[in-house]
């Protein structure tokens, strides 16, 4: 250990070997020997501003450098995989976090409270990110997920009320409740074939006006978009197997829920309520307001109710499994008529070319006889 005075700066050495941490600390050096920073090592050393970290340190411990209230930006070496729960937690003037290619796990709230924290990128390495590890950061704007990343604990980005945009990569296969919950700016996200499920309210609150849901989604949490008040289109995919209670609740502005079904036709759940026009699918009316446009058909959400829960999606699936078996029992019965059609014209012009005047001499011969 050791410990000198420059001016108003105190620069400290540390070499992990138990020694006391000056509370006024300004400066830390790494020695080269050091492989971990222990619990709670420096803790509170609210004056600290600059850390130098070593090649060769592998962790970062619990707290270990919580409430360091004017540490500005932090360069964590390539050989550093784990960043322990609540390392960095509450730097309130923290801007810069370099993560570099190696690290592997983030731990629960590890920079939780960063309000200065601007932009954050992990490396491909990371395969987990734990609970609320960037929890209320306000200003951050920008982040960068890269494939590699498998989990998102919950609340890992809640309350990030500058962040814009997100994409997950295909890597991600859950993420955790609440963990995009009151990111008021979050007018894009882009979700990917991979995804399996979407827990409660991970984007409760949020601006976007439309959703996709990957075909590899099979359940939608409880409120997993509650007070979306901008959401205005959702686009759902036949692996859907469940929707949660409340998964759209206070979503004011929604138009259309938009599914294909198992013959690729777009099956639309829209607000209007068009009462649907004389059509081969009005056995079902009595449960939902239909409309069939083209290729499209349209169901209300006013009889089925904007709030979904996991009886009204019992419904709703089997209302558009009845719709598709109609459909398709119609157009197949269109389509064998056209056919016969088709080939009883074949017979009128073979006739013509051979001069054949008698009618009685064409005979269209149907399937079966």
């Amino acid at each position: 250990m050791s410990k000198k005075r420059k001016a108003t700066e105190v620069v400290f050495e540390y070499t992990g070997l138990g020694e006391d941490v000056p509370r006024d600390v300004t400066i830390v050096q790494f020695h080269s020997s050091v492989t971990e920073v222990v619990d709670n090592m420096f803790k509170g050393c609210e004056q600290l501003k600059k850390v130098v970290f070593n090649e060769g340190l592998l962790k970062i411990g619990n707290y270990a450098f919580c409430r360091c209230r004017s540490l500005k930006s932090i360069n964590l070496p390539s050989t550093t995989t784990e960043i322990v729960g609540n390392a960095f937690m509450s730097c309130n003037n923290l801007e810069e976090v370099a993560l570099n290619e190696g690290l592997i796990k983030i731990g629960t709230r590890s920079f939780h409270g960063c309000e200065s924290l601007q932009s954050i990128t992990l490396p491909s390495t990371v395969t987990k990110v734990g609970d609320a590890a960037f929890c209320e950061c306000r200003n951050l704007e920008t982040v960068v997920l890269n494939e590699g990343l498998e989990k998102l604990g919950a609340f890992v980005f809640a309350g990030c009320r500058s962040l814009k945009c997100i994409a997950l990569p295909r890597t991600v296969t859950k993420i955790g409740h609440h963990t995009f919950a009151f990111c008021h700016n979050l007018r894009e996200v882009e979700l990917l074939e991979g995804l399996q499920k979407i827990e409660p309210l991970v984007f409760g609150g949020c601006s976007f006006e439309c959703i996709t849901i990957p075909s590899s989604v099979t359940e939608i949490g409880s409120h997993a978009f509650y007070d979306c008040r901008n959401l205005r289109e959702v686009r759902l995919h036949e692996g859907i197997e469940k929707i949660g209670d409340h998964a759209f609740g206070d979503c004011s502005s929604l138009e259309r829920f938009t599914f294909p079904t198992l013959s690729t036709r777009l099956v639309t759940i829209t607000q209007a309520g068009q009462r649907g026009v004389e059509d081969k699918i009005d056995d079902i009316r009595g449960q939902a307001f239909i409309e069939r446009r083209d290729t499209d058909v349209f169901i209300s959400v006013v009889a089925l109710g904007v709030i979904f829960h996991d009886s009204i999606w019992k419904i709703v699936r089997g209302i558009l499994g009845r719709i598709d078996r109609l459909i398709t029992y119609h157009e197949l019965r269109e389509a064998t008529t056209l056919f016969e059609l088709a080939l009883w014209k074949s017979k009128i012009d073979q006739a013509d070319a051979n001069r054949i005047s008698s009618r009685d001499e064409i005979k269209l011969i149907s399937p079966g006889q």
